[in-house]
């Protein structure tokens, strides 16, 4: 499952919305809504969000968070570290192999490694 699977699988368990209600709703599949939710189909375009935001009547924060999990929810991922330091390659091509085995405190641990990073100050 995605984040933003995840996410629409909640927001439909605290409505009491069904998969097939939600999926009428918002012109599509309850098979592709459901692929989507399980990350077998690649995250969802821009006007899907919109109709899915526009359901829930999402709106503010509460939008960019679920357009966020939507930008980082693809289940197939390609990372091009061409030009970057070698240690860049190594670290993707090792996560990608390990990134199976690992535990979800393991996980935890690397992303707020990367939040840290990201909080940094640039100078």
């Amino acid at each position: 499952m995605t984040p933003f699977g995840d996410r629409m699988r909640k927001l439909r368990a605290e409505r009491g919305v069904t998969l097939k209600e939600m999926a009428e709703a918002i012109g599509v599949s309850s098979a592709y809504l459901s692929a989507l939710e399980h990350g077998k189909r690649g995250r969802p375009g821009w006007h899907l969000i919109q109709r899915i935001l526009s359901y829930f009547n999402i709106i503010w924060d509460d939008a960019e968070e679920v357009v966020r999990l939507a930008r980082i929810s693809h289940p197939r991922i390609a990372i091009d570290t061409s030009g970057l330091d070698p240690k860049a390659t190594e670290l993707a091509n090792r996560l990608a192999d390990e990134i199976g085995r690992l535990d979800t405190a393991t996980l935890d641990e690397m992303m707020s490694v990367l939040d840290r990073r990201r909080k940094k100050p640039r100078g």
